[in-house]
């Protein structure tokens, strides 16, 4: 794999892109209604992927969304806005079989490795069963060891708003209050984008807004990383 750097100034552009915008675990769509507005300003074509993971498994879910990618990439070029699990599950999809990928994913406070407060919560019936097969992945390290890596040019952007310390279950390890920065990394290469946000309501920090507009402007700006060749 390779990563390179770019940091010409943001600025809106000309050309107009299909959108798929996909939120967390247990969000819905109402949650990116901000950010997908400010990219329909910028000239966008945008649509909401949604899903309650309570009542349908992640390969349901995923393979709904691989469908999806199929129907957008028939249609021209697209691009992937995924919040959370919302990351997951578009790795996921994206390895079910034979689709056009996208021509950029931009990950907030995605989990590409274990998260470790997925597997505390797990200890919690309520969470068991709100999250079903979803929250049990985030917790199963062969669930990751076969999620296959993005094979397109992606941003990662990281909070860092969260508590660290002797009273956090971080420790000193810098995080968003739910996913550690060190858990958005793909590959160890990665330059993840870190911003003073939490994880919930990432999407809407101003800086992170202009981040993923900067990445659909044409696919090279800020932190982008392309696959390996």
């Amino acid at each position: 794999m390779f990563a390179f750097r770019h940091t010409t100034k943001l600025s809106f552009f000309n050309a107009s892109m299909q959108i798929l915008l996909i939120h967390g675990l247990a969000r819905t769509s109402l949650s990116l209604m901000q950010l997908e507005h400010g990219l329909q300003q910028a000239g966008h074509i945008t649509e909401q992927f949604g899903y309650v993971a309570f009542a349908e498994t992640f390969d349901a879910i995923a393979h709904r969304l691989y469908q999806r990618f199929q129907q957008l990439s028939a249609q021209g070029s697209y691009a992937v806005v995924a919040h959370s699990l919302g990351g997951v599950l578009t790795r996921a999809a994206l390895g079910l079989g034979a689709v056009f990928q996208p021509g950029h994913v931009v990950m907030l406070g995605t989990p590409n490795q274990p998260p470790r407060l997925a597997s505390l919560a797990w200890k919690v019936p309520p969470f068991q069963w709100f999250t079903g097969q979803c929250g049990y992945n985030l917790t199963c390290h062969q669930f990751y060891a076969k999620l296959p890596p993005l094979q397109t040019n992606y941003t990662i952007v990281a909070g860092t708003n969260g508590p660290t310390g002797l009273l956090s279950p971080f420790g000193n390890d810098i995080n968003d209050g739910i996913v550690a920065l060190k858990e958005t990394y793909i590959n160890p290469t990665d330059r993840v984008i870190a911003v003073p946000a939490w994880h919930t309501f990432m999407m809407n920090h101003p800086q992170v807004q202009r981040i993923v507009l900067g990445a659909m402007g044409d696919g090279h700006r800020l932190a982008t990383f392309a696959p390996s060749t």
